[in-house]
């Protein structure tokens, strides 16, 4: 009986899908509902978070150019961004989740885009790198090759967000050594309060997002972490759409030049207290 019930509704599914819309995929279908549908990450200030954020105020400008109305579909991330892309993008999520026209906070690497041949990365707006923001009373300045940078955190503790590319660095930095000293919380939100409250001496982290936990005339000094062992230390964010819609790619490649040049990126990132960093520049 329950190999039939499972039968049944294999059968089921299958006839449901034959049923089911085509989803937008391309600028003429974008056009004909007037609408576009606006990828973005769950919980992940300054980009995102509480209804607001840079990708969210960014996909709506967007939308405003191509003169539709928009329509931000949240998401949590998935285990990497082959899934998140596949979800969002080009097959939609196993739980129902129709793809978006367009998902913000794209890495635009070729590897990135090799491994995902039916989606169409473009229009970088964003360079994010690596910082260390650091108490200056208690880490100087970070200079010279790992095992002279990191070496004051054999002593000192230094907070990341669990699970990123800074908790991995610095989880096999100088051997192993620091493993005891990295301090590990569920967001650069919470690495920042406890930079606040003393629990570490400095936070490695995504740049943007430490400025923005940070605040203005934040008594922590906040710089760049450039060293050969940390192979990447900065990348490009754009959008993504189907591989099969170049027109869409096209038109909103093209709205975004407009908004950079007429300075709405500028101010979109600013209404957030960061600074926008053009890739490029």
């Amino acid at each position: 009986m329950w190999n039939k019930r499972r039968l049944l509704a294999g059968i089921g599914a299958l006839l449901l899908s034959a049923t089911l819309p085509v989803w937008a995929d391309n600028l003429e279908e974008v056009q004909q509902k007037k609408q576009l549908r606006i990828a973005v990450y769950n919980n992940f200030p300054p980009y995102s978070f509480q209804g607001k954020g840079i990708d969210v105020d960014l996909g709506l400008a967007l939308a405003e150019r191509l003169g539709v109305r928009p329509e931000v579909v949240w998401f949590s991330a998935d285990e990497d961004m082959n899934d998140d892309l596949r979800n969002m993008v080009w097959k939609g999520h196993y739980l129902g989740t129709k793809p978006a026209d367009v998902m913000m906070h794209v890495p635009v690497d070729s590897h990135l885009a090799s491994q995902n041949d039916k989606v169409r990365i473009f229009a970088p707006y964003h360079m994010e790198a690596v910082a260390v923001a650091r108490n200056p009373a208690r880490v100087q300045a970070m200079t010279g090759s790992a095992a002279v940078a990191l070496e004051v955190f054999t002593r000192e503790k230094v907070g990341v967000e669990r699970t990123t590319l800074a908790d991995a660095f610095l989880l096999g930095a100088l051997n192993g050594r620091l493993r005891e000293n990295v301090v590990h919380y569920g967001s650069v939100s919470e690495a920042a309060a406890g930079l606040k409250k003393g629990e570490v001496a400095a936070v490695m982290a995504p740049r943007t997002e430490l400025e923005a936990a940070l605040g203005n005339n934040s008594p922590f000094t906040l710089g760049p972490v450039k060293m050969p062992e940390l192979k990447i230390d900065s990348w490009a964010l754009g959008m993504a759409v189907k591989a099969d819609s170049p027109e869409l790619a096209d038109a909103l490649g093209k709205a975004l030049a407009d908004l950079e040049k007429d300075g709405t990126v500028d101010k979109i990132f600013a209404r957030y207290g960061v600074s926008h960093q053009a890739p490029g520049s």
